[in-house]
């Protein structure tokens, strides 16, 4: 009996094999072209696209290499030595994307207690209200927020950012449908204790919602640490944007600059995602988001 599941699912086991090389393929590919030196960058890449090649009638092809002729470092010395700019943008994605990450996880698991664990009149209704808010385009509510910003004197500061990720409704209903797995009996056990809500809410509540919690942070991060339309309407200085908006002007007069940037602007979310990937697979799975 053994045997014969493992080979019915042999078919499976190798189309999803296939899937995850295909997704991994260019993250792959991004990181030997970090190690290679600028000379072979352009040998392999500079000539695709070019019009004398056109004109002439030539057909260039990319010249993928899995091995590098010659490991070097000399991207990632330019990008963070040599390159102040990049440096610059990175730490101004991590000055907002850090309090967005700390403020909306304190205001949603509030927001989501409530929501989920007191009992008072028009608790759905109010609900029903945070779902109609993420249920609308996201550029729907750019223009209020740009209003908003500017009649409280916020444009062009990481406020006019940060402050409208922290009271996103997202936060609210991932944690309450997490919160809702929570057996009412624990609380009614607290309350007989003597239990004030602050004490169930942060001995009983939190720490049976921690997979909620990584669930969220991880989600929010790479939400946040890849947004490019709030720092393009909301700041209108260069060096105020975040690494998101400016990556692709990084490698200017560089090709092979423009690699070694993508694997070090990636890895902070793959490294959140290490390790925290188990707390997100069962977050989203007991929150019933799907993907």
């Amino acid at each position: 009996m053994g045997n014969r599941k493992m080979w019915r699912k042999l078919p499976l086991t190798c189309l999803m094999l296939l899937i995850a090389l295909v997704i991994l393929f260019p993250i792959g590919i991004t990181i030997v072209n970090s190690l290679m030196t600028e000379k072979e960058i352009v040998s392999n890449y500079g000539m695709i696209g070019q019009m004398d090649n056109v004109e002439e009638g030539r057909n260039e092809f990319v010249n993928l290499k899995l091995i590098p002729d010659w490991v070097s470092l000399e991207q990632y010395n330019r990008i963070l030595i040599e390159t102040p700019k990049y440096m610059l943008l990175f730490w101004n994605s991590v000055r907002m994307v850090v309090p967005i990450l700390i403020g909306q996880t304190a205001v949603a698991a509030l927001a989501a207690y409530a929501l989920a664990i007191l009992r008072f009149p028009g608790r759905d209704k109010l609900f029903v209200l945070y779902l109609l808010t993420m249920l609308m385009p996201f550029q729907v509510t750019l223009v209020p927020n740009y209003m908003m910003a500017d009649r409280l004197g916020l444009i062009g500061s990481e406020s006019s950012i940060v402050l409208p990720g922290i009271f996103s409704a997202f936060g609210v209903f991932l944690l309450r449908q997490f919160m809702l797995h929570i057996p009412y009996a624990y609380i009614e056990a607290a309350k007989i204790d003597g239990a004030g809500q602050f004490r169930i809410f942060s001995q009983i509540v939190i720490p049976l919602v921690k997979p909620g919690l990584a669930a969220l942070q991880v989600l929010l991060f790479v939400d946040y640490w890849n947004m490019v339309e709030q720092p393009l309407i909301f700041l209108d200085e260069m060096y105020k944007q975040p690494l998101s908006v400016f990556l692709q002007t990084i490698n200017e007069g560089d090709k092979g600059v423009a690699f070694a940037a993508s694997v070090l602007y990636m890895t902070p979310m793959v490294l959140l995602f290490l390790d925290a990937e188990s707390y997100l697979i069962e977050g989203v799975q007991l929150s019933g988001v799907k993907g």
